[in-house]
C-alpha cells in the first residue's frame, strides 16, 4: 500500500492550491529535523514524506497520475491491465523508456530544497540550526550535512562554509556542495477573451519538452498542462507549472509560467473590476431621455432607462453590473456607461429659433 499524500498533509482530494500551501506551511515548520533536535530521525522521516506529498499534490500532472495509480504508479511501477497511455485531458502520463514497460517517471525532489523555496532565503528558526556541537563529523565532499540537515545556499547564503574556512577549490579544509542552477522561467501568453475572463474558463495547452531517462539521456515528450482560468482574473495574471521545462544535468528545470492577456471585446472594455461601455445618441436623445439596451457578458438582455439629461461627460453607472472580483466572485464591480453625444452639422435659422423657443432663450 502507497503512501496517502491527502492523508499526511491533511487535507481532502478536492484541496485547492491554497488548502495545500496552508498545511505543507504548517507541518514543515512543525517538523523541519531543525525544530526537533531530540527527535530528529522521525522528524526527518515525516519532513520528507511531507515535502513529498506537497511536490506531488501542488502539480496537476504529477496529481493526476498519482489519484489514478497512487504512489507505485507515480514513482514508476507498471500501470494496471488496461491502462491507457493518457490521463485525464488526453496527458501522456507514460513514456516508453528502453525495452521496458510504459512508466511515469517521478523522482521526488531534495525536501530541504523545497522548504527554502517556500520560506525564502532565510532559515525561519534562526541561527544555524542543527550545526552546533562545533560542526563536528562534517565531511567535506558534496552534498554536506550536519547533524542529519543539509544546508544548500538557498537557505543559508552562498558558500558559507568556503568564506567561513578559507575553502575552495585552492583554500585549506572544505569545500562548497556543488549545485545545480535553476533555469530562468519561460513565459508564455495565454489569450483570453472578456466572456472566459468573466465566466471562468478551463484551457487545456500542449508542451513539448525534454525529460532524462534513469541513464541522465534525454528523450523528447509531449504534456497536456490544464490551466483553469479564474472568474475575474486581470491580464498578467500569472500561471506557475513548477520545473515543466527541459531536464539537463546539472540545471534544474525552469518554471512554465503562462500569463493572462486580455482579448479586445467589440463592445465592452475594463477598467479593474469595472466595464465601460460607450453609447453613440443623438441630441434629442440626451435631451429627451434615452433607454440603452446591452447584452452582458453572460448572456442576459439588460435595460438601463435615462430620464436625465444627457450632457458631455455624462456617465450612468449600473452597480453589480462589472467583473467578478477574483477574490469573491459573488460580488461583481461596476458597468460605467459612457455616452458620445452626436450634434448635428448645421441648423437652419428656423431651426435655431426653435431651439432657443424651447430653451427659453
Amino acid at each position: 500500500m502507497g503512501l496517502d499524500y491527502y492523508k499526511i498533509l491533511g487535507v481532502d482530494k478536492g484541496a485547492t492550491d491554497d488548502d495545500l500551501k496552508k498545511a505543507y506551511r504548517k507541518l514543515a515548520m512543525k517538523w523541519h529535523p531543525d525544530k526537533n533536535p531530540n527527535n530528529k530521525k522521525e522528524a526527518e522521516n515525516k519532513f520528507k514524506q511531507i515535502s513529498e506529498a506537497y511536490e506531488v499534490l501542488s502539480d496537476p500532472q504529477k496529481r493526476a497520475v498519482y489519484d489514478q495509480y497512487g504512489e507505485e504508479g507515480l514513482k514508476g511501477q507498471v500501470p494496471p491491465p488496461g491502462a491507457g497511455g493518457a490521463g485525464p485531458g488526453g496527458a501522456t502520463f507514460f513514456s516508453t523508456g528502453g525495452d521496458g514497460p510504459n512508466v511515469f517517471r517521478f523522482n521526488p525532489r531534495n525536501a530541504e530544497d523545497i522548504f527554502a523555496e517556500f520560506f525564502g532565503s532565510s532559515s525561519p528558526f534562526g541561527g544555524m540550526g542543527g550545526m552546533g556541537g562545533g560542526m563536528g563529523g562534517m565531511g567535506g565532499g558534496p552534498g554536506m550535512r550536519t547533524g542529519g540537515t543539509r544546508f544548500s545556499s538557498s537557505i543559508f547564503g552562498d558558500d558559507i562554509f568556503g568564506s567561513a574556512f578559507g575553502g575552495g577549490p585552492e583554500g585549506h579544509g572544505m569545500h562548497t556542495a556543488s549545485r545545480a542552477v535553476k533555469a530562468p522561467p519561460i513565459e508564455r501568453k495565454l489569450p483570453c477573451s472578456l466572456e472566459e475572463l468573466y465566466k471562468g474558463t478551463t484551457k487545456k495547452m500542449k508542451i513539448s519538452r525534454e525529460i532524462a531517462d534513469a541513464s541522465g539521456k534525454t528523450i523528447p515528450v509531449e504534456e497536456i498542462v490544464t490551466i483553469d482560468v479564474k472568474p475575474g482574473w486581470k491580464k498578467g495574471t500569472k500561471i506557475t507549472f513548477p520545473e515543466k521545462g527541459n531536464e539537463s544535468p546539472n540545471m534544474i528545470p525552469a518554471d512554465l509560467v503562462f500569463i493572462i492577456d486580455e482579448k479586445p471585446h467589440p463592445v465592452f472594455t475594463r477598467d479593474g473590476n469595472d466595464l465601460v461601455v460607450t453609447q453613440k445618441i443623438p441630441l434629442a436623445d440626451a435631451l429627451t431621455g434615452y433607454t440603452v439596451h446591452l447584452t452582458t457578458l453572460d448572456g442576459r438582455s439588460l435595460t438601463v432607462p435615462i430620464s436625465s439629461v444627457i450632457h458631455p461627460g455624462y456617465e450612468e453607472v449600473v452597480r453589480g453590473e462589472g467583473m467578478p472580483i477574483p477574490k469573491d466572485p459573488s460580488r461583481k464591480g461596476n458597468l460605467r456607461i459612457k455616452f458620445d453625444i452626436k450634434f448635428p452639422t448645421r441648423l437652419t435659422p428656423d431651426q435655431k429659433s426653435g431651439v432657443k423657443r424651447l430653451l427659453g432663450q
